[in-house]
């Protein structure tokens, strides 16, 4: 059963360009994954300083997985100085 997030995350001012770099390094990575079946970046147009991530994973143990990867820890340790706050990650599920 496919497990579905919204992560959103907002860059400080005038960090918008830093992060994304940052980000795109995540969807390089994490696209990669077994478990990986979507990933895709969005950045709001309204406010480009926040980002905004739509994910689908194949179960839980995949997506388990992926917190646990190298590439997310980096992000998490080399972002802390660019992010305005927490990452915000939300499960969802299609309506149907």
């Amino acid at each position: 059963m496919s497990i579905y997030l919204t992560a959103i995350i907002k860059s400080k001012p005038g960090q918008a360009e830093a992060l994304k770099s940052h980000l795109l390094e995540l969807v390089s990575h994490s696209t990669k994954e077994t478990a990986c079946l979507q990933y895709d970046l969005h950045q709001v147009q309204d406010d480009p300083d926040m980002f905004i991530f739509h994910e689908e994973w194949s179960d839980a143990a995949g997506l388990e997985l992926h917190n646990t990867q190298p590439h997310i820890q980096k992000f998490i340790n080399n972002t802390a100085d660019l992010r305005n706050g927490d990452v915000i990650i939300y499960k969802t599920e299609p309506v149907k």
